[in-house]
């Protein structure tokens, strides 16, 4: 099993900064990318970004490419979801999820809200 535990979340102003963290205990060697998702009011989920668990290649949705940046922390099995230049559209539950060869989790949620 893997544990995912979400932090970092909260209330900002339009044209600012949040940084998410998701740290993960138990079976990490299995993981082989860990994502981020956000679910908006009313909306699917919708993938955000990913990077890869044993390396640093990320990806990221063309709808926070150069907003958000993904980085990993390997000491403190961490993965930080950078954003910067909030827009209130941005405003969601993010989420975390850690997948791999036989092994797909989720973390709680945290709120991000964007306000104008």
């Amino acid at each position: 099993q893997v544990q995912l535990v979400e932090s970092g979340g909260g209330l900002v102003q339009a044209g600012g900064s949040l940084r998410l963290s998701c740290t993960a205990s138990g079976r990490t060697i299995s993981i082989s990318y860990m994502k981020w998702f956000r679910q908006a009011p009313g909306k699917e989920r919708e993938f955000v970004g990913r990077i890869l668990w044993s390396g640093s290649s990320t990806y990221l949705t063309d709808s926070v490419k150069g907003r958000f940046t993904i980085s990993r922390d390997n000491a403190k099995n961490t993965v930080n979801l950078q954003m910067n230049s909030l827009k209130p559209e941005d405003t969601a539950v993010y989420y975390c999820r850690a997948t791999g060869r036989d092994l797909d989790y989720w973390g709680q949620g945290t709120q991000v809200t964007v306000s104008s």
